[in-house]
């Protein structure tokens, strides 16, 4: 079982990658190799990397013979279009076309190691490392060319991958410069990187690299992919959550030509030469099962409260009843957040293959390295022994941490002796993968009648602490965050437990407001020294028009904001209920800042795509259960946004040059839930405490 947000808050771990020198250059061929790593020493006959979850980050760059620039990395391509964004970062660095650069991504035996691609680490964490490493490629680069052409280094530019003189009447490509040249040479800490006033490639549209593959079918995804002699696996799934195997018979399955059947513990899988016969196969495998009780949907939110542990962090402090004491208006309410799916375009898939006692494995993770760490336990093999790639995937949402179906394929193919391709199908997908956590939150808060806040006391049960401090000014404040064993199996989701949080403190901001008869966006600015969050709320309501709303029968407008991973996000929302309390969302704006904006159109798309999957969770999904088995593990009864239920949508973008840039995938989920519950209340109708909010139809 996996806890909620786990990959958030393990503690730092240590890992190694080894090459030695000779099968280094033998891969790399001619050119330039440049290594930068954070700590560590190179042994003579190898490189051998200690890393944190912190400071780990190292990057490789080859300069080939034919001019072309290969960019190594750990982080995966899942749609967030990070392969166009790092390819941006080492070109403007390097001043050469994004078309010269080449991305290598998410391969265990290539790259180096990466914690994975989660928690919007890509740009602040990966981009600022790749920015050196090709400042340093490109500082080295002009060294050995002064060399060459026996001239002073101040004399040299760089431009269009070419290193010149300054007049330009002399000058080497970078290929010509790193023709028969192998040296390592360690990153320049100091090295001066262009600043973002200079920016050419950075801070500009350029297209998604890769997109003709994606639009003509030519990409292949795991579930595409052939590898002669393969078979094609299936896995015996439980009746239940929870429930354990008592005695399988397998003589059935095993009896078909060709097909090839694997009990290992409570795992039962079969495999054959088509998906027709593998599916036989598993319709036959005569299984006894024990089971046992589990809570339903109906029973879940008072579960998590009787079930919690001793509660994590207590922020602030202060006696919040004395606070109240002196509050005009006050709320205390109880909110409660519904497990909800991934729903990935692809699901889950992998193929394996083994040759001795060494496997390869391509599957779609956002963690290659965990996968292969995952791996290496379960078969009890060096972690190099175990080649994980991760071709780009059709998304994950914090979905595809683990390695499920890695494992599968590779316990098949490793009986079968030949390849073995598993593809989860959309029911397997929605019930053997794991969900947002559900979550129960208890928000008890006061104001004044100048409308400043006098006390404020948080709980969350189950669903994180992500997003969970206010960034309210409150003296007096109590935030806990409570765990729970979850019945069903949940981990990470977009934004982690943000959605939640921030949902519940948004509300409740808004009914004080509400009852003091003070706007909502000036209870926030009267509550909020935070500059970027003030800026960012201020440009939301520019573009709304805020201050010019309508307000006809049966039409609201709601508010929702926060700061979560370095991104700054404000949202309103227009709605109107009708008189059968029918709601329909007619429009939406979002602004958002993460800093200096590498890529303007791929971080609109990474907005927008935010906003629309939030509307689902705030509207319609959740997940229906009893008995440890899933309902609606299907879309015709998991409804997520259709195109019907589409508001009208603007996005404004505010780029702060004077800033690092931050991640962008997940903040900009947190404000429309909020907002069109404060805009329904607006409206006239009922305060709402639940996600969904619109019931469970």
């Amino acid at each position: 079982m996996i806890a909620a947000e786990q990959y958030e808050l393990q503690g730092p771990s240590l890992h190694r990658f080894s090459m030695n020198r000779r099968q280094f250059f033998r891969y790399l061929g001619g050119g330039i190799a440049v290594t930068f790593v954070a700590g560590y020493a190179l042994a003579d006959e190898g490189v051998d990397v200690a890393t944190t979850n912190d400071n780990s980050i190292h990057a490789w760059i080859h300069i080939g013979e034919n001019n072309k620039i290969t960019v190594y990395t750990g982080k995966v391509e899942v749609g967030q279009n990070i392969r166009t964004s790092l390819a941006q970062i080492v070109a403007e660095e390097l001043s050469v076309p994004i078309e010269s650069i080449e991305m290598v991504m998410g391969d265990t035996a290539l790259t180096p190691y990466d914690m994975g691609t989660f928690g919007s680490r890509s740009i602040p964490y990966m981009g600022p490392q790749l920015r050196k490493a090709a400042a340093s490629a490109r500082e080295l680069l002009r060294k050995m060319a002064a060399r060459k052409l026996n001239v002073d280094l101040s004399q040299l530019k760089v431009s269009n991958g070419r290193v010149h003189t300054e007049k330009g009447k002399t000058s080497l490509t970078f290929s010509e410069i790193a023709k028969g040249e192998k040296l390592i040479e360690p990153i320049d800490e100091s090295v001066a990187v262009k600043p973002q006033s200079e920016w050419r490639i950075c801070g500009t549209s350029v297209p998604k690299v890769n997109a003709a593959g994606f639009v003509t079918g030519k990409h292949q995804y795991v579930s595409d992919m052939k590898l002669p002699d393969m078979m094609y696996g299936k896995v015996l799934r439980p009746p239940s959550f929870g429930a354990t195997l008592n005695q399988v018979d397998l003589s059935r399955a095993r009896a078909i030509s060709g097909v090839v059947a694997v009990h290992d513990g409570n795992f039962v899988g079969v495999c054959a030469p088509d998906p027709i016969t593998a599916e036989r196969a598993l319709t036959v495998v005569e299984a006894q099962w024990g089971e046992k009780p589990q809570p339903s949907h109906a029973e879940i939110f008072d579960y998590l409260v009787k079930n919690a542990k001793p509660p994590r962090g207590n922020d602030g402090g202060g006696d919040i009843a004395e606070g109240l004491t002196r509050a005009k208006v006050k709320t205390e309410r109880t909110y409660y957040i519904d497990y909800i799916a991934h729903a990935p375009l692809e699901p889950r898939a992998a193929l394996a293959k083994w040759e001795g006692d060494k496997v390869t494995v391509w599957t779609g993770t956002q963690r290659p390295f965990g996968v292969q760490e995952e791996l290496s336990d379960a078969f009890r093999i060096p972690k190099e022994n175990v080649r994980v790639i991760m071709p780009d995937t059709g998304s994950g949402y914090g979905g595809k941490h683990t390695g499920d179906a890695a494992l599968e394929a590779a316990r098949l193919a490793r009986e079968a002796k030949r390849p073995v391709k598993v593809v989860w199908t959309r029911e397997e997908e929605f019930t053997w993968a794991y969900f947002r956590p559900a979550g129960v939150i208890k928000v008890r808060a006061g104001a004044d009648a100048s409308g400043k806040l006098t006390a404020w006391e948080f709980h969350n049960y189950n669903s994180g602490g992500s997003a969970i401090q206010t960034q309210y000014d409150v003296d007096l404040k109590l935030i806990q965050f409570h765990p729970v064993d979850s019945p069903l199996r949940q981990g990470s989701y977009r934004g982690l437990a943000g959605t939640a949080n921030i949902f519940a403190r948004e509300s409740a901001m808004d009914d004080l407001a509400s009852d003091l008869g003070i706007d909502p966006l000036e209870f926030r600015m009267k509550n909020l020294s935070n500059e970027r969050l003030r800026n960012v709320l201020s440009a939301c309501a520019e573009a709304y028009g805020w201050s010019k709303r309508g307000k006809a029968k049966g039409q609201g407008h709601g508010i929702g904001c926060g700061i979560e991973k370095g991104g700054y996000v404000a949202t309103m929302a227009e709605v109107f209920v009708n008189d059968d309390g029918r709601v329909t969302v007619k429009r939406a704006v979002t602004a958002f800042e993460c800093g200096a904006i590498i890529n303007p159109v791929h971080l609109e798309n990474q907005v927008l795509g935010c906003v629309v999957q939030g509307l689902g969770g705030a509207l319609y999904e959740w997940i229906d259960f009893r008995d440890g088995k899933i309902l609606n593990p299907m879309f015709s009864r998991y409804r997520v946004p259709r195109f019907a239920d589409m508001p009208q949508l603007d996005i404004v973008l505010v780029d702060r040059k004077d800033l690092p840039s931050a991640g962008a995938g997940e903040a900009p989920i947190y404000g429309i839930a909020p907002a069109i519950r404060n805009a329904i209340a607006d409206a006239g109708g009922e305060r709402l405490y639940t996600l969904p909010l619109l019931g469970k139809s």
